[in-house]
């Protein structure tokens, strides 16, 4: 009851608000403004500032001379004990952010004043399971709608300007391991608008799947699951199986496989592909699942009409360091010798940079982006990584006692080369840029069998910093090479997303709290500011009365301080918090 009163006083004071003229109001979002949202400037409607995820803003007033003049014009605070990791990349539309928080919520803010408009919070049970803390990494806008996951594994979809539920849809049992934390993705389909989502929940055992709904009604239009052997639906009936039962799997062992899709997709209007990466196969323990286990660890191009499988990449066949392969598949055009592919490329946590043919799911290339790779001696000419038998962790069942196999030290960590935290690629300087860390850990398996809401794992592991003076490292790759132009090195994680601008700037957050502009051709730090805690989500920047904004979501928190081991050490010092920062270039600074 204290939660419906409140969202009734929260209404109300917003009516109030808007009769008075002084609050922003939204117009509804329109599928060409969310196709379009990689040309346009007045606004970001889509995670990724566009839906194939480059994170590149035509925005150029903002560049290397005129970024001295950027000032704070307001801070948001999401108040209250709440705060933990923020991980929220904003959407703004017609002069209203809205930002998602910790423990599933979600605000509306005046972009020009820092007002609150509305806000909205989950009510959330007892016995939640999330992996990597309370987070929640943004929204989706469509029509009159704003959309968002929660911990319990819901989809909402709010008023956009009220905040006021029209409808929630439950995506699986949230007692059995299932949680939501990634930003939804709206995409076009001859059923209308879609909105698309996968599943989190890889450490119970949980079978990974995306899942479209219509964005209007929320009810299911068809469901993937990405486990070879089980079969997808279309309108309610069964539609094609994934893969070939038992190909890469004994058994039943996929029933209980893994390969959850948690940090959401991306979609390619040219090739009207979805591309969504598959997380670690279950249990960790790989001796218990012979095989390739596909399509675990791997980049999927789904069919938004139908849910089928249009190719697979596999980027860790039998993945036994929880390397998964969930990060963002981002679309761009690739030169080389003298020919232009439609490509796509993503940096794997196992360390390794894949290009891609985005047409077919062809292998182009593989490099490594981070140091001291142990797990494989190289990627072969097929895309398949060249294991080393000795630093895969030994099989618990041939030890003396059978409790625990032979200890490993691996590179990466189980945390990756990269996690989460997404790329970013500027179309005029042809340069990705890669939010990574320099880390390994030693890990050995255990036996393990499955348990309905329980941990499957089957393995235990203590991460280590590869280096004393950083582990965070962000860096400038060049896709038709794989050399890195240039490297930031980071005392603390890197753990935020990064952004692009036409002003030749990258811009990045760092747990010591900075929010950072660099150079994007050379490198160099060209402005920096403190937001009093550890920043781990994605910048995004837009126009708004002729001026260029910057706004980011300030809160430390987030799987390092969790999983992180003698990492986590060095960075117990951080402080938590929870705002959203928004910065300006006044009119008469940009002129000078």
């Amino acid at each position: 009851m204290k939660a419906h009163w409140k969202l009734l006083a929260t209404a109300s004071a917003m009516t109030f608000a808007l009769a008075c003229g002084s609050v922003a109001q939204a117009g509804p979002v329109s599928m060409d403004d969310i196709l379009n949202d990689a040309k346009t400037t007045a606004d970001v409607v889509t995670n990724g500032l566009g839906t194939q995820g480059q994170r590149f803003s035509p925005l150029k007033t903002i560049n290397k001379d005129t970024i001295k003049g950027l000032v704070p014009a307001w801070a948001f605070s999401f108040g209250g004990e709440k705060q933990r990791g923020q991980e929220s990349q904003a959407l703004v539309k017609d002069g209203v952010i809205y930002v998602t928080g910790s423990y599933s919520r979600m605000w509306a803010i005046d972009a020009k004043t820092g007002e609150k408009i509305w806000e909205y919070e989950a009510r959330l049970p007892e016995g939640i399971l999330p992996c990597c803390d309370v987070i929640n990494r943004g929204a989706a806008l469509y029509g009159d709608k704003v959309y968002f996951g929660t911990l319990d594994a819901k989809l909402v979809a709010l008023e956009a300007k009220t905040g006021k539920v029209v409808w929630r849809k439950e995506i699986d049992d949230f007692k059995a391991g299932y949680s939501y934390t990634a930003a939804p993705l709206i995409v076009p389909s001859k059923h209308g608008a879609l909105l698309v989502t996968g599943v989190s929940g890889g450490e119970f055992g949980v079978v990974g799947r995306v899942e479209a709904r219509s964005a209007e009604t929320g009810e299911t239009v068809w469901i993937r699951p990405v486990l070879e052997g089980l079969m997808g639906t279309l309108l309610g009936k069964e539609s094609t199986m994934t893969g070939k039962a038992n190909e890469t799997w004994p058994g039943d062992l996929y029933k209980t496989g893994g390969g959850a899709t948690w940090l959401g997709g991306t979609y390619d209007a040219e090739t009207n592909s979805l591309f969504f990466g598959t997380g670690n196969p279950a249990p960790w323990n790989s001796h218990l699942r012979p095989g390739d286990n596909k399509w675990t660890a791997s980049r999927l191009a789904i069919d938004p009409d139908t849910g089928d499988i249009k190719w697979g990449f596999q980027t860790t066949p039998n993945d036994g360091w929880d390397f998964d392969g969930v990060n963002e598949v981002v679309s761009f055009d690739l030169a080389k010798d003298g020919k232009t592919v439609k490509a796509a490329a993503t940096a794997d946590r196992n360390g390794f940079f894949y290009v891609l043919d985005r047409t077919n799911g062809k292998f182009i290339s593989a490099s490594p982006f981070v140091k001291n790779i142990t797990w494989a001696k190289g990627i072969g000419a097929d895309g398949r990584p060249i294991y080393d038998p000795a630093n895969r962790p030994g099989d618990p069942s041939k030890s003396t006692d059978g409790k625990k196999g032979d200890t490993v030290y691996s590179v990466p960590s189980f945390l990756g080369g990269k996690n989460w935290m997404p790329i970013g690629y500027s179309p005029d300087t042809k340069l990705f840029y890669v939010p990574s860390n320099e880390w390994g850990m030693d890990i050995w398996n255990e036996p393990i069998t499955y348990k309905k809401g329980a941990a499957y794992l089957g393995a235990g592991f203590t991460i280590k910093p590869l280096f004393e003076d950083y582990v965070g490292s962000l860096k400038a790759i060049d896709p038709a090479t794989g050399a890195v132009k240039w490297e930031y090195k980071n005392k603390a994680p890197l753990w935020g997303g990064v952004l692009t601008t036409a002003g030749g700037l990258v811009f990045t957050g760092t747990p010591e709290g900075y929010l950072k502009a660099f150079d994007a051709a050379s490198g160099e730090e060209v402005w920096k500011f403190q937001t009093g805690s550890g920043i781990v989500a994605s910048p995004v920047t837009w126009e708004q009365d002729g001026e260029q904004w910057i706004g980011v979501a300030s809160g430390w928190g987030g799987a390092v301080p969790l999983w992180g081991g003698e990492v986590a050490k060095r960075v117990k010092f951080l402080n938590q918090g929870g705002a959203f920062w928004a910065f300006r270039l006044p009119k008469n600074l940009a002129a000078k």
